[in-house]
């Protein structure tokens, strides 16, 4: 794989205004944009990825590079911010298939500086560390120096061990940002409560070890301990057979899948190989004969899209449960 708060604050502000009010000048007053830029929480400062960004007003001009962060500003309702996008792993949810067909697509993998140049963005987001890669050209010093500010998906960077709540704060930070703010908390406030249901039907239930198979021959690349995408097995009631690997994705042994007699095996669905060339490959190996999952054929398939971090990990956590414990999701 290639990359992989309201009533008491309003009294506050209102009186030290009103105390003032005869005093200021009115040639003083902020007036038109900045004061629309103040009224909505500006100049606003975020550290992203070890960038320190100070905004004075919401982007207007994005480019977003792969695909749960383009959906991350569909979902909040910032299409008409967006004048380019590039790399899809697999297709848009079909709520987003309008929005997105509204965006020029300036390249179908990373584009290069230049095509992003070319877009006359003031600010570019990347879902992959790769997407700023420096020795392709688009490090996020480069594009600062063209005078664009840059964000990274913090699931590239971040050091917790609580993802979900990482997802919650880019999700903040995001909306922040773009002056959406309350856009982005209704969605952290259902999906806390989407995630708290799925924890309900699972509450009783014993966790499935699960290997996930991403791609690979010689060895298996899979899901490490690292990232939303192990918080999602575990939320999901499984249990990751590779946890104990230090990074969001990595390499496995053959042997070690065996060692570890999974009882499910997750396949994430992208790219040109399809998921039925994948549990092909899985059922032929003879060295997989004995591996519960395969000897019961027991499979779960997840889109890639689903197991980042973006917006769609609370329902793919519902989906992946309903697909490892049927009999407790279904109602």
């Amino acid at each position: 794989m290639s990359r992989r708060t309201p009533a008491l604050i309003a009294a506050a502000v209102l009186l030290p205004l009103a105390l003032t009010a005869c005093s200021t000048p009115k040639g003083d007053e902020p007036t038109g944009d900045k004061a629309a830029a103040k009224s909505d929480g500006f100049p606003y400062t975020v550290t992203n990825c070890g960038v320190t960004t100070t905004y004075k007003a919401p982007p207007k001009r994005v480019v977003t590079m792969n695909q749960h962060v383009t959906e991350i500003m569909l979902e909040l309702g910032l299409t008409k911010s967006l004048v380019g996008t590039a790399y899809l792993d697999d297709k848009v949810l079909p709520k987003y298939a309008k929005d997105y067909a509204s965006v020029p697509v300036i390249a179908k993998e990373y584009p290069s500086y230049e095509q992003v140049l070319a877009a006359n963005p003031d600010f570019v987001y990347g879902g992959y560390s790769s997407a700023f890669t420096a020795g392709d050209g688009r490090g996020r010093e480069a594009f600062k120096k063209s005078g664009i500010e840059t964000r990274l998906n913090t699931e590239s960077c971040a050091k917790a061990d609580t993802p979900m709540e990482t997802l919650y704060e880019e999700i903040r930070e995001v909306g922040r940002t773009f002056g959406v703010t309350d856009r982005a908390e209704a969605w952290i406030k259902q999906a806390k409560a989407d995630n708290a249901a799925t924890a309900e039907k699972l509450k009783d239930l014993k966790a499935l070890p699960v290997f996930v198979y991403d791609s690979g021959d010689k060895t298996a690349f899979t899901a490490g301990g690292k990232g939303i995408g192990n918080e999602l097995i575990t939320r999901a009631g499984g249990t990751n057979i590779f946890a104990d690997l230090d990074k969001s994705f990595g390499d496995a042994s053959w042997e070690n899948v065996v060692a570890r007699k999974p009882e499910a095996i997750v396949i994430y669905d992208y790219g040109s190989t399809t998921v039925a060339q994948k549990k092909k490959r899985l059922l032929d190996d003879p060295a997989l004969a004995d591996v519960p999952a395969i000897k019961n054929k027991r499979f779960a398939v997840m889109p890639l899209s689903d197991a980042v971090l973006g917006v769609r990990v609370p329902a793919a956590v519902e989906k992946l449960a309903a697909q490892l414990h049927p009999a407790a999701t279904t109602s």
